[in-house]
């Protein structure tokens, strides 16, 4: 028998937090979009310092995801079931404790290990990444990464905790902290070089570090080995699937410098295609928002009843904010373009195409908790490999030809194959009624809104403004009359 819910009631926990996570990503994201036109300004497109700058942070976000382990959804699957204590626990604070402690020693162990090698071979690597000449760049991102990871924990503790304003300061303050010293050094002090980026981020992550201590000192410090062995068996399916997920947004970066044909060229073209790419980041940070909220809710209502439906209505959901987003971006590009320096705006037709890769990689994370709940997470593992080898294939075989064009079409057909995979595998091992005619009349929607935008293009601006918003308009009426029926 289907069960009936109260979608606001069942969903007002979710929406709150989404909010609080999600107005922190934006917020962040908007002040970060500050710096965009600040490097695209100070750093000439030839010089390559923009490209740069993406090549590392593509390395940085791959070693980040190998250092946490999974052990950020590991967290949360241990924590919220006391049951699976080796021995019993009476105190819930002891056994999140417990659970965060086990956690906390494997990253901070492997964190260790990396430094070790990062700094007893630093000759070798950096000639082999191509910075040789600036091994100073590869020591700082290590120990920033290191910091990173080393406060992935004590992030998710909050966010399991549903302490999200604590969590959103603690983002946002990071953000101020960048955006000051960046704007001291770039505008003030005329400090241009890509190391004053490295090192600003350096002092940054720093002193965010500093004040996670008063919460380090109020947790039940517990260190459990039979924990952490069962810990392992679960979170390293996760970390293949997240080196996947990961390589499918940075792999593009981090082979463009390896196959594209001029090497000088290489992180000039780069440096094109990482600024427009952040009008599309917009994507990404609504699914960032949505995870941080969702996640610790998909477990705690693991044993609930309605679970099915919640998710179903989850995803309906998800997708058509972020349908309404990809209308936003796209009838303001004209606009949201000058955020870039003039000589990058050439590489603009690429924010379509990745805007939708991202939301193929959001309805992926969506789909991505039947076999997380079912303690199958090997199967994840196995849908964002074959994902990342048709991304690794796409960009190898045609980054040569057509540059950063291939980047872009290689995240489609990545996060396409993983998602379409999750869903008909998903659906025959633990079914999911989602709504897919209410969300396939969507789709159908925005891209018919988006074809009428592309086809407006040679008007006059005020003109294309104006008849992009009446389609944006008649999109969110669209849903309003839609889901007032429901």
């Amino acid at each position: 028998m289907r069960i009936k819910i109260e979608t606001p009631a069942k969903f007002k926990s979710l929406f709150k937090d989404t909010v609080v996570y999600g107005m922190s990503s934006i917020v962040g994201r908007f002040l970060n979009y500050l710096l965009v036109p600040l490097y695209t300004h100070y750093m000439p497109t030839q010089s390559g310092d923009y490209g740069i700058s993406t090549n590392v942070y593509a390395y940085t976000a791959l070693i980040m995801v190998l250092l946490t382990f999974g052990f950020e959804t590991t967290f949360f699957r241990y924590a919220n079931d006391a049951s699976l204590a080796v021995r019993r626990v009476e105190n819930p604070k002891v056994w999140e404790g417990t659970v965060f402690t086990t956690s906390f020693a494997l990253i901070g162990s492997l964190t260790a290990l990396f430094l070790l090698l990062v700094f007893s071979f630093i000759t070798p690597i950096s000639a082999a990444l191509g910075y040789a000449e600036h091994p100073e760049y590869l020591r700082i991102m290590a120990v920033v990464v290191a910091m990173d990871a080393l406060q992935a924990l004590p992030f998710c503790y909050l966010r399991f905790q549903k302490r999200a304003v604590r969590f959103a300061s603690l983002k946002l303050l990071f953000i101020a902290f960048n955006i000051g010293l960046n704007l001291l050094y770039f505008v003030v002090l005329g400090k241009t070089s890509v190391f004053y980026v490295f090192a600003i981020n350096l002092v940054c992550t720093g002193l965010i570090s500093l004040f996670f201590i008063p919460d380090l000192l109020r947790i039940h410090w517990n260190f459990d080995r039979a924990l952490l062995r069962r810990m392992l068996s679960y979170s390293w399916p996760i970390l293949v699937l997240g080196i996947a997920g990961i390589l499918n947004q940075v792999a593009d970066k981090i082979i463009f410098p390896l196959v594209y044909p001029d090497k000088a060229e290489a992180n000039v073209q780069l440096g094109i295609y990482g600024s427009c790419t952040k009008i599309a980041m917009i994507m990404a940070m609504i699914t960032q928002a949505f995870r941080y909220a969702y996640e610790p809710i998909v477990f705690a209502k693991a044993k609930d009843r309605d679970k099915n439906e919640y998710y179903a209505l989850a995803m309906k959901y998800f997708i058509i904010f972020t349908l309404l987003a990809f209308l936003c971006v796209m009838g303001y590009i004209d606009v949201l373009q000058l955020i870039i320096g003039k000589g990058y705006r050439e590489g603009i037709v690429v924010v379509p195409i990745v805007m939708v890769a991202e939301i193929m990689m959001g309805i992926y994370f969506n789909l991505s908790f039947w076999y997380k709940l079912i303690d199958r997470t090997i199967y994840g593992a196995c849908f964002s490999l074959i994902g990342c080898s048709v991304l690794l294939l796409v960009n190898y075989c045609f980054i040569p030809a057509y540059g950063y064009m291939a980047c872009a079409w290689g995240g489609v057909a990545g996060y396409g194959t993983a998602m379409v995979l999750s869903y008909f595998v998903g659906q025959r091992k633990n079914p999911i009624p989602y709504p897919m005619k209410s969300i396939a009349a969507y789709v159908f929607i925005a891209v018919l809104f988006y074809v009428l935008m592309c086809l407006t293009s040679s008007w006059n601006l005020s003109l294309r403004l104006s008849l992009n918003t009446s389609l944006i308009l008649l999109f969110l009426g669209y849903i309003y009359v839609t889901e007032k029926r429901q």
